[in-house]
């Protein structure tokens, strides 16, 4: 069987852009790689975190210059993306966020020693700062 190499892109979709790139970019401090009308790609450590506008990926995209095309995808709800962390860094999120506003909804220490906050985005996602020790591969 031919071996995967690791989650390459989270997609998160939103209602409203702006609001979403204010918060990704001033509270969880990213950079966006590339945007448009209708996405965001910020680099994430070797990951993509790519927001979409809500709708706005029901139809198949023709990239320029015949590089091929997009199939069409969508999701919807309340999601959930976890970001690893150092475990030095947990207590400067959480102050981080308090200095801006943003409550933090949980907290979890996890059987292997991970500790974990939860907290949420404008549009409602369900985000997790996470130290080491969650999962056998972090």
């Amino acid at each position: 069987m031919p071996r995967l190499n690791g989650v390459l892109e989270t997609i998160l979709y939103t209602r409203d852009m702006a609001r979403a790139r204010d918060f990704f970019e001033n509270v969880m401090g990213l950079i966006p790689h590339t945007a448009d009308h209708r996405f965001t790609a910020y680099p994430v450590g070797w990951n993509m975190l790519l927001l979409f506008a809500d709708g706005e990926t029901c139809e198949t995209v023709e990239l320029p210059n015949g590089m091929g095309t997009i199939p069409p995808h969508d999701g919807g709800g309340r999601q959930h993306i976890a970001l690893a962390i150092d475990r030095d860094q947990l207590h400067g999120w959480a102050d981080h966020l308090d200095a801006r506003g943003v409550p933090i909804e949980g907290r979890t220490h996890w059987p292997r020693g991970a500790e974990s906050l939860y907290f949420r985005d404008p549009d409602g996602h369900l985000l997790e700062v996470v130290t080491p020790g969650i999962w056998p591969n972090y």
